[in-house]
Protein backbone atom coordinates (compact mmCIF):
# COMPACT_ATOMS: atom_id res chain seq x y z
CA UNK A 1 0.00 0.00 0.00
CA UNK A 2 1.45 3.49 -0.70
CA UNK A 3 0.11 7.06 0.37
CA UNK A 4 -1.87 7.49 -3.36
CA UNK A 5 -4.09 4.49 -2.08
CA UNK A 6 -5.59 6.12 1.44
CA UNK A 7 -7.89 9.31 -0.73
CA UNK A 8 -5.12 12.00 0.02
CA UNK A 9 -5.29 15.18 -1.95
CA UNK A 10 -2.79 15.55 -4.98
CA UNK A 11 -1.55 18.48 -3.05
CA UNK A 12 -0.43 16.34 -0.06
CA UNK A 13 0.48 13.39 -1.60
CA UNK A 14 3.30 15.93 -3.73
CA UNK A 15 4.28 17.08 -0.29
CA UNK A 16 4.58 13.57 1.11
CA UNK A 17 6.53 12.48 -1.57
CA UNK A 18 8.87 16.01 -1.14
CA UNK A 19 9.87 14.51 2.43
CA UNK A 20 10.68 11.08 1.19
CA UNK A 21 8.05 8.99 2.12
CA UNK A 22 6.45 6.46 -0.06
CA UNK A 23 4.74 3.68 2.19
CA UNK A 24 2.31 4.64 5.44
CA UNK A 25 2.92 3.31 8.51
CA UNK A 26 -0.07 0.83 9.72
CA UNK A 27 -1.59 3.48 12.09
CA UNK A 28 -1.83 6.00 9.37
CA UNK A 29 -2.95 3.23 6.85
CA UNK A 30 -5.87 2.48 9.03
CA UNK A 31 -6.92 5.78 10.58
CA UNK A 32 -6.48 8.50 7.73
CA UNK A 33 -8.93 6.59 5.34
CA UNK A 34 -12.07 7.05 8.00
CA UNK A 35 -10.93 10.26 9.03
CA UNK A 36 -11.11 11.61 4.97
CA UNK A 37 -14.45 10.60 5.34
CA UNK A 38 -15.64 12.49 8.58
CA UNK A 39 -15.84 9.56 11.22
CA UNK A 40 -14.65 9.86 14.92
CA UNK A 41 -11.43 7.76 15.00
CA UNK A 42 -9.55 6.16 18.01
CA UNK A 43 -6.31 5.53 17.12
CA UNK A 44 -4.34 3.38 19.86
CA UNK A 45 -0.42 2.73 18.84
CA UNK A 46 2.82 2.30 20.58
CA UNK A 47 4.90 6.01 20.34
CA UNK A 48 7.08 6.37 17.33
CA UNK A 49 4.71 4.76 14.89
CA UNK A 50 3.53 8.24 12.86
CA UNK A 51 0.39 8.96 14.89
CA UNK A 52 1.20 12.67 14.05
CA UNK A 53 0.60 11.94 10.28
CA UNK A 54 -2.30 10.26 10.54
CA UNK A 55 -4.18 13.40 11.57
CA UNK A 56 -2.14 15.51 9.89
CA UNK A 57 -2.33 14.95 6.27
CA UNK A 58 -6.56 13.92 6.35
CA UNK A 59 -6.86 17.96 7.99
CA UNK A 60 -5.01 18.99 5.11
CA UNK A 61 -6.95 17.26 2.57
CA UNK A 62 -10.26 18.46 4.29
CA UNK A 63 -8.90 22.24 4.69
CA UNK A 64 -8.36 22.50 1.06
CA UNK A 65 -12.10 23.65 1.04
CA UNK A 66 -13.21 26.82 2.55
CA UNK A 67 -11.92 29.95 4.71
CA UNK A 68 -10.88 30.55 8.18
CA UNK A 69 -12.82 33.71 9.99
CA UNK A 70 -11.38 36.14 12.43
CA UNK A 71 -11.38 34.66 15.81
CA UNK A 72 -12.76 31.35 14.65
CA UNK A 73 -10.36 28.46 13.85
CA UNK A 74 -11.73 25.88 11.54
CA UNK A 75 -9.54 23.12 13.51
CA UNK A 76 -8.59 22.47 16.79
CA UNK A 77 -5.22 20.12 17.98
CA UNK A 78 -4.69 19.83 21.87
CA UNK A 79 -1.20 19.06 22.79
CA UNK A 80 -0.39 18.29 26.46
CA UNK A 81 2.90 19.99 26.41
CA UNK A 82 4.63 22.48 24.28
CA UNK A 83 7.30 20.98 22.66
CA UNK A 84 4.71 18.29 21.13
CA UNK A 85 2.38 21.51 19.61
CA UNK A 86 5.54 23.11 18.21
CA UNK A 87 6.50 19.38 16.78
CA UNK A 88 2.63 19.26 15.41
CA UNK A 89 3.32 22.64 13.90
CA UNK A 90 6.49 21.58 11.80
CA UNK A 91 4.28 18.90 10.68
CA UNK A 92 1.50 20.84 8.96
CA UNK A 93 4.50 23.45 7.74
CA UNK A 94 6.61 20.31 6.06
CA UNK A 95 3.02 18.32 4.87
CA UNK A 96 1.13 21.62 3.95
CA UNK A 97 4.14 23.84 1.49
CA UNK A 98 1.45 23.62 -1.16
CA UNK A 99 -1.55 24.98 1.12
CA UNK A 100 -2.82 28.42 2.00
CA UNK A 101 -3.48 27.91 5.63
CA UNK A 102 -3.13 29.86 8.85
CA UNK A 103 -1.68 28.10 11.29
CA UNK A 104 -1.74 29.49 15.41
CA UNK A 105 -0.05 28.03 17.99
CA UNK A 106 -1.20 28.94 21.47
CA UNK A 107 1.64 27.83 24.04
CA UNK A 108 3.17 29.19 27.64
CA UNK A 109 6.19 31.04 27.70
CA UNK A 110 5.11 33.29 24.42
CA UNK A 111 3.88 36.19 24.24
CA UNK A 112 -0.20 36.81 24.43
CA UNK A 113 -0.08 39.56 22.08
CA UNK A 114 1.84 37.72 19.00
CA UNK A 115 -0.48 34.88 19.31
CA UNK A 116 -3.87 37.24 19.51
CA UNK A 117 -2.60 38.71 16.13
CA UNK A 118 -2.63 35.63 14.34
CA UNK A 119 -6.59 34.61 15.84
CA UNK A 120 -7.22 37.81 14.20
CA UNK A 121 -5.95 36.85 10.82
CA UNK A 122 -8.36 33.62 11.22
CA UNK A 123 -6.71 30.41 11.84
CA UNK A 124 -7.22 27.32 9.81
CA UNK A 125 -5.05 25.10 12.50
CA UNK A 126 -5.06 26.29 15.76
CA UNK A 127 -2.30 23.75 17.62
CA UNK A 128 -2.54 24.62 21.87
CA UNK A 129 -2.07 23.23 25.27
CA UNK A 130 -5.49 23.85 27.11
CA UNK A 131 -4.03 25.62 29.46
CA UNK A 132 -3.12 28.67 27.07
CA UNK A 133 -6.35 28.37 25.12
CA UNK A 134 -8.60 28.55 27.91
CA UNK A 135 -6.86 32.08 28.65
CA UNK A 136 -7.25 33.43 25.61
CA UNK A 137 -11.19 32.29 25.67
CA UNK A 138 -11.39 33.78 28.39
CA UNK A 139 -9.99 37.02 27.66
CA UNK A 140 -12.14 37.16 24.94
CA UNK A 141 -9.80 36.64 21.99
CA UNK A 142 -10.92 33.63 20.84
CA UNK A 143 -13.97 31.58 19.63
CA UNK A 144 -14.41 27.60 19.76
CA UNK A 145 -18.03 27.84 17.95
CA UNK A 146 -16.55 27.07 14.29
CA UNK A 147 -14.46 24.18 14.98
CA UNK A 148 -14.65 21.87 12.23
CA UNK A 149 -12.38 18.83 13.24
CA UNK A 150 -11.00 18.01 17.59
CA UNK A 151 -7.88 16.43 17.72
CA UNK A 152 -6.40 15.15 21.17
CA UNK A 153 -3.58 13.72 20.91
CA UNK A 154 -1.69 11.52 23.35
CA UNK A 155 -4.61 11.48 25.75
CA UNK A 156 -2.88 9.26 28.53
CA UNK A 157 -0.43 12.44 28.92
CA UNK A 158 -3.23 14.36 29.44
CA UNK A 159 -4.61 12.41 32.07
CA UNK A 160 -1.27 12.17 33.93
CA UNK A 161 -0.85 15.80 33.55
CA UNK A 162 -4.42 16.69 35.11
CA UNK A 163 -5.97 18.17 31.80
CA UNK A 164 -9.00 16.33 31.90
CA UNK A 165 -10.94 18.89 33.51
CA UNK A 166 -9.78 21.29 31.19
CA UNK A 167 -10.64 19.18 27.98
CA UNK A 168 -14.29 18.61 29.17
CA UNK A 169 -14.65 22.45 29.35
CA UNK A 170 -13.32 22.42 26.07
CA UNK A 171 -15.15 20.19 24.57
CA UNK A 172 -18.63 21.90 25.13
CA UNK A 173 -17.56 25.09 24.00
CA UNK A 174 -16.80 22.86 20.58
CA UNK A 175 -20.34 22.28 18.42
CA UNK A 176 -21.59 18.93 18.76
CA UNK A 177 -21.52 17.93 15.26
CA UNK A 178 -17.63 18.61 14.89
CA UNK A 179 -15.36 15.28 13.82
CA UNK A 180 -12.72 14.26 16.79
CA UNK A 181 -9.51 11.70 16.22
CA UNK A 182 -8.31 10.53 19.73
CA UNK A 183 -4.76 9.14 20.00
CA UNK A 184 -3.48 7.86 22.76
CA UNK A 185 -0.33 5.13 23.46
CA UNK A 186 -1.96 3.58 26.02
CA UNK A 187 -5.86 2.79 27.19
CA UNK A 188 -6.25 3.04 30.99
CA UNK A 189 -9.74 2.50 32.20
CA UNK A 190 -9.71 6.33 32.83
CA UNK A 191 -9.13 7.03 28.55
CA UNK A 192 -11.93 4.45 27.96
CA UNK A 193 -13.99 6.51 30.28
CA UNK A 194 -13.18 9.43 28.12
CA UNK A 195 -13.85 8.12 24.90
CA UNK A 196 -17.09 7.29 25.48
CA UNK A 197 -18.02 10.46 26.60
CA UNK A 198 -16.12 12.53 23.68
CA UNK A 199 -16.52 10.36 20.54
CA UNK A 200 -19.07 9.32 18.46
CA UNK A 201 -19.73 5.74 17.31
CA UNK A 202 -15.59 6.04 16.60
CA UNK A 203 -14.03 3.56 14.24
CA UNK A 204 -10.86 1.82 16.85
CA UNK A 205 -7.85 1.43 14.97
CA UNK A 206 -5.14 -0.55 17.27
CA UNK A 207 -2.03 -1.51 15.38
CA UNK A 208 -0.33 -2.84 18.17
CA UNK A 209 -1.54 -4.27 21.96
CA UNK A 210 -1.82 -1.40 24.32
CA UNK A 211 1.41 -0.63 26.21
CA UNK A 212 4.03 -2.47 23.98
CA UNK A 213 7.13 -2.13 23.43
CA UNK A 214 8.92 -2.07 19.87
CA UNK A 215 10.38 -5.05 19.52
CA UNK A 216 13.98 -3.51 17.70
CA UNK A 217 15.00 -2.18 21.55
CA UNK A 218 17.05 -3.68 23.61
CA UNK A 219 16.08 -3.36 27.00
CA UNK A 220 18.23 -4.17 30.02
CA UNK A 221 18.04 -3.38 33.29
CA UNK A 222 20.81 -2.43 35.31
CA UNK A 223 21.70 -3.35 38.90
CA UNK A 224 23.52 -0.27 40.89
CA UNK A 225 24.03 1.34 44.84
CA UNK A 226 21.25 3.37 45.75
CA UNK A 227 23.50 6.55 46.89
CA UNK A 228 23.61 9.64 44.30
CA UNK A 229 27.14 9.41 43.71
CA UNK A 230 26.65 5.05 43.26
CA UNK A 231 24.18 5.97 40.43
CA UNK A 232 25.83 8.90 38.65
CA UNK A 233 29.50 6.45 38.43
CA UNK A 234 27.19 3.71 37.28
CA UNK A 235 25.89 5.79 34.76
CA UNK A 236 29.24 7.29 33.21
CA UNK A 237 30.83 3.82 33.24
CA UNK A 238 27.54 2.35 31.23
CA UNK A 239 27.78 5.11 28.84
CA UNK A 240 31.66 4.78 28.04
CA UNK A 241 31.14 0.91 27.63
CA UNK A 242 28.84 1.60 24.67
CA UNK A 243 31.63 3.32 22.87
CA UNK A 244 31.11 4.26 19.09
CA UNK A 245 27.47 2.55 19.02
CA UNK A 246 26.35 5.40 21.27
CA UNK A 247 25.23 7.88 19.00
CA UNK A 248 23.52 9.99 21.31
CA UNK A 249 20.84 9.66 24.35
CA UNK A 250 18.56 10.69 26.30
CA UNK A 251 19.01 10.41 30.05
CA UNK A 252 15.52 10.49 31.71
CA UNK A 253 15.07 11.62 35.47
CA UNK A 254 11.92 11.89 37.80
CA UNK A 255 13.19 15.32 38.83
CA UNK A 256 14.40 18.38 37.66
CA UNK A 257 16.28 18.91 40.46
CA UNK A 258 17.83 15.84 39.24
CA UNK A 259 18.25 16.37 36.03
CA UNK A 260 20.26 19.24 36.58
CA UNK A 261 22.42 18.23 39.48
CA UNK A 262 23.23 15.22 36.74
CA UNK A 263 23.37 18.00 34.28
CA UNK A 264 26.56 19.58 35.76
CA UNK A 265 27.87 16.01 37.49
CA UNK A 266 28.09 14.84 33.54
CA UNK A 267 29.65 18.44 32.22
CA UNK A 268 32.41 18.30 35.10
CA UNK A 269 33.27 14.49 34.05
CA UNK A 270 33.60 16.42 30.18
CA UNK A 271 30.96 14.86 28.70
CA UNK A 272 28.89 16.89 25.74
CA UNK A 273 25.50 17.12 27.45
CA UNK A 274 22.52 19.40 27.71
CA UNK A 275 19.40 19.97 30.13
CA UNK A 276 15.77 20.01 29.46
CA UNK A 277 13.33 19.95 31.73
CA UNK A 278 9.61 22.27 32.48
CA UNK A 279 11.24 25.11 34.52
CA UNK A 280 13.39 26.27 31.82
CA UNK A 281 11.72 29.13 29.73
CA UNK A 282 10.72 27.97 26.35
CA UNK A 283 12.81 29.65 23.89
CA UNK A 284 15.70 27.52 26.14
CA UNK A 285 13.87 24.30 25.61
CA UNK A 286 13.47 24.93 21.83
CA UNK A 287 17.21 26.16 21.66
CA UNK A 288 18.36 23.44 23.79
CA UNK A 289 16.07 20.56 21.55
CA UNK A 290 17.17 21.87 18.03
CA UNK A 291 21.07 21.65 19.15
CA UNK A 292 20.32 17.50 20.21
CA UNK A 293 18.45 17.43 17.05
CA UNK A 294 21.11 18.31 15.40
CA UNK A 295 23.91 16.79 16.83
CA UNK A 296 25.24 19.45 18.54
CA UNK A 297 24.89 17.33 22.14
CA UNK A 298 25.39 13.96 22.67
CA UNK A 299 23.65 14.03 25.69
CA UNK A 300 20.23 15.28 26.70
CA UNK A 301 19.29 15.12 30.20
CA UNK A 302 15.57 15.24 30.53
CA UNK A 303 12.67 15.03 32.99
CA UNK A 304 9.22 13.25 31.22
CA UNK A 305 8.71 16.90 29.21
CA UNK A 306 10.62 15.22 26.59
CA UNK A 307 9.53 11.58 26.82
CA UNK A 308 6.30 11.99 25.24
CA UNK A 309 5.99 11.91 21.34
CA UNK A 310 9.12 14.01 20.38
CA UNK A 311 10.17 13.20 17.50
CA UNK A 312 14.21 13.10 16.74
CA UNK A 313 14.02 9.89 14.63
CA UNK A 314 17.81 8.77 15.19
CA UNK A 315 18.14 8.23 19.04
CA UNK A 316 20.82 5.51 19.81
CA UNK A 317 20.48 5.23 23.18
CA UNK A 318 17.72 5.63 26.03
CA UNK A 319 19.24 5.66 29.80
CA UNK A 320 16.33 6.04 33.06
CA UNK A 321 19.08 7.35 35.58
CA UNK A 322 15.56 7.13 37.60
CA UNK A 323 13.08 4.33 36.69
CA UNK A 324 9.94 5.68 35.95
CA UNK A 325 6.81 5.29 39.09
CA UNK A 326 4.52 4.54 36.50
CA UNK A 327 4.98 2.24 34.03
CA UNK A 328 3.21 3.72 30.82
CA UNK A 329 5.89 6.33 31.43
CA UNK A 330 8.64 3.64 30.80
CA UNK A 331 6.91 2.65 27.40
CA UNK A 332 6.78 6.44 26.68
CA UNK A 333 10.58 7.09 27.57
CA UNK A 334 12.24 4.12 25.44
CA UNK A 335 9.94 4.82 22.80
CA UNK A 336 12.34 7.95 22.19
CA UNK A 337 14.58 5.21 20.40
CA UNK A 338 14.22 2.19 17.68
CA UNK A 339 12.11 4.78 15.45
CA UNK A 340 11.33 4.55 12.34
CA UNK A 341 12.65 0.85 12.46
CA UNK A 342 15.92 1.57 13.25
CA UNK A 343 17.70 0.20 16.03
CA UNK A 344 17.87 0.74 19.88
CA UNK A 345 19.19 0.42 23.47
CA UNK A 346 17.20 0.96 26.89
CA UNK A 347 18.79 0.60 29.74
CA UNK A 348 17.45 1.08 33.24
CA UNK A 349 19.43 2.07 36.75
CA UNK A 350 17.70 -0.41 39.24
CA UNK A 351 18.07 0.00 42.94
CA UNK A 352 16.38 -2.44 46.04
CA UNK A 353 14.03 0.48 46.42
CA UNK A 354 13.09 -0.07 42.92
CA UNK A 355 11.80 -3.75 43.45
CA UNK A 356 7.85 -2.43 42.86
CA UNK A 357 8.11 -0.35 39.97
CA UNK A 358 10.01 -3.22 37.88
CA UNK A 359 7.51 -5.04 38.55
CA UNK A 360 4.97 -2.57 37.24
CA UNK A 361 7.16 -2.29 34.47
CA UNK A 362 7.53 -6.03 33.42
CA UNK A 363 3.70 -6.73 34.10
CA UNK A 364 2.58 -3.73 31.85
CA UNK A 365 4.68 -4.76 28.63
CA UNK A 366 4.23 -8.65 29.02
CA UNK A 367 7.57 -9.36 29.19
CA UNK A 368 10.28 -9.71 32.05
CA UNK A 369 13.34 -7.45 30.80
CA UNK A 370 17.26 -9.37 30.93
CA UNK A 371 19.56 -8.03 33.30
CA UNK A 372 23.07 -6.75 31.92
CA UNK A 373 25.20 -7.98 34.42
CA UNK A 374 23.09 -10.11 37.53
CA UNK A 375 19.86 -8.72 38.55
CA UNK A 376 19.90 -7.45 42.28
CA UNK A 377 20.44 -10.82 44.25
CA UNK A 378 24.11 -10.32 42.98
CA UNK A 379 24.01 -6.45 44.01
CA UNK A 380 23.17 -7.58 47.92
CA UNK A 381 25.67 -10.70 47.61
CA UNK A 382 28.87 -8.15 46.65
CA UNK A 383 27.56 -5.42 49.49
CA UNK A 384 27.96 -8.46 51.68
CA UNK A 385 31.54 -9.12 50.51
CA UNK A 386 32.25 -5.47 50.35
CA UNK A 387 31.35 -5.33 53.92
CA UNK A 388 33.34 -8.02 55.32
CA UNK A 389 36.26 -6.97 53.29
CA UNK A 390 35.69 -3.81 55.15
CA UNK A 391 35.67 -5.51 58.59
CA UNK A 392 38.59 -7.31 58.17
CA UNK A 393 40.46 -4.51 56.83
CA UNK A 394 39.77 -2.72 59.81
CA UNK A 395 40.85 -5.75 62.10
CA UNK A 396 44.18 -5.89 60.23
CA UNK A 397 44.99 -1.81 60.82
CA UNK A 398 44.53 -2.62 64.46
CA UNK A 399 46.70 -5.50 64.64
CA UNK A 400 49.56 -3.29 62.92
CA UNK A 401 48.83 -0.29 64.93
CA UNK A 402 49.34 -2.35 67.80
CA UNK A 403 52.36 -4.23 66.61
CA UNK A 404 53.97 -0.58 65.96
CA UNK A 405 53.45 0.83 69.40
CA UNK A 406 55.31 -2.45 70.58
CA UNK A 407 58.25 -1.78 68.38
CA UNK A 408 58.61 2.01 69.72
CA UNK A 409 62.12 2.59 71.56
CA UNK A 410 62.21 2.23 75.36
CA UNK A 411 63.87 5.45 75.80
CA UNK A 412 61.45 7.73 73.72
CA UNK A 413 58.65 8.66 75.04
CA UNK A 414 55.32 7.26 73.01
CA UNK A 415 52.58 9.44 72.22
CA UNK A 416 49.89 7.20 74.15
CA UNK A 417 51.73 8.29 77.16
CA UNK A 418 52.31 11.98 76.46
CA UNK A 419 47.92 12.03 76.46
CA UNK A 420 48.30 9.99 79.61
CA UNK A 421 50.38 12.91 81.15
CA UNK A 422 48.37 15.65 79.63
CA UNK A 423 45.37 14.02 81.24
CA UNK A 424 46.61 13.29 84.62
CA UNK A 425 47.53 16.76 84.58
CA UNK A 426 44.24 18.44 83.36
CA UNK A 427 42.33 16.15 86.27
CA UNK A 428 44.49 17.24 88.77
CA UNK A 429 43.47 20.69 88.04
CA UNK A 430 40.52 19.92 87.78
CA UNK A 431 40.13 18.21 91.17
CA UNK A 432 42.19 21.05 92.98
CA UNK A 433 39.78 23.59 94.90
CA UNK A 434 39.33 27.08 94.05
CA UNK A 435 37.77 30.40 96.19
CA UNK A 436 34.35 29.87 95.75
CA UNK A 437 32.72 32.86 95.22
CA UNK A 438 29.67 34.59 96.85
CA UNK A 439 26.59 33.10 95.69
CA UNK A 440 24.06 35.77 93.72
CA UNK A 441 21.25 35.20 96.23
CA UNK A 442 23.24 36.20 99.37
CA UNK A 443 24.81 39.08 96.96
CA UNK A 444 21.15 40.87 96.83
CA UNK A 445 20.03 40.00 100.72
CA UNK A 446 23.76 42.05 102.06
CA UNK A 447 22.44 44.78 99.22
CA UNK A 448 18.90 45.27 100.33
CA UNK A 449 19.73 45.44 104.62
CA UNK A 450 22.53 47.97 103.73
CA UNK A 451 19.63 49.94 101.73
CA UNK A 452 17.92 52.13 104.23
CA UNK A 453 15.50 53.96 101.63
CA UNK A 454 11.45 53.97 102.19
CA UNK A 455 9.43 54.92 99.71
CA UNK A 456 10.47 57.92 97.61
CA UNK A 457 13.22 59.12 100.37
CA UNK A 458 13.60 62.17 100.39
CA UNK A 459 12.96 62.64 96.75
CA UNK A 460 8.80 62.98 96.90
CA UNK A 461 6.83 63.98 93.56
CA UNK A 462 5.59 67.43 93.46
CA UNK A 463 1.64 65.84 92.54
CA UNK A 464 1.81 63.36 96.13
CA UNK A 465 2.11 66.73 98.44
CA UNK A 466 -1.32 67.70 96.53
CA UNK A 467 -4.09 67.73 99.64
CA UNK A 468 -6.73 64.90 99.39
CA UNK A 469 -10.34 66.68 99.42
CA UNK A 470 -12.21 64.84 101.49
Amino acid sequence: MTFSDLGLSQKVLSAVADAGYTQPTPIQAGAIPHALTGKDVLGIAQTGTGKTASFVLPMLTRLERGRARARMPRTLILEPTRELAAQVEENFVKYGKNHRLNIALLIGGVSFDEQEKKLERGADVLIATPGRLLDHFERGKLLLTGVEILVIDEADRMLDMGFIPDIERICKLIPFTRQTLFFSATMPPEITKLTEQFLQAPVRVEVSRPATTATNITQRFVKCGSKPWEKRERLRSLIDSQGDTLKNAIIFCNRKSEVATLFRSLVRHEYDAGALHGDMDQRARMTMLENFRKGNLKLLVASDVAARGLDIPDVSHVFNFDIPTHADDYVHRIGRTGRAGRKGAAFTLITKADRKYMDSIEKLIGQDVEWLDGDLSTLQAEDGTDEHKRGRGAKRDSKKDAAGDDKKPSGRKSRKDEIKSENAERKAKQDKPEPRSEPRKEQRRHQREEDTTVGFGEDVPAFMKIPVRT
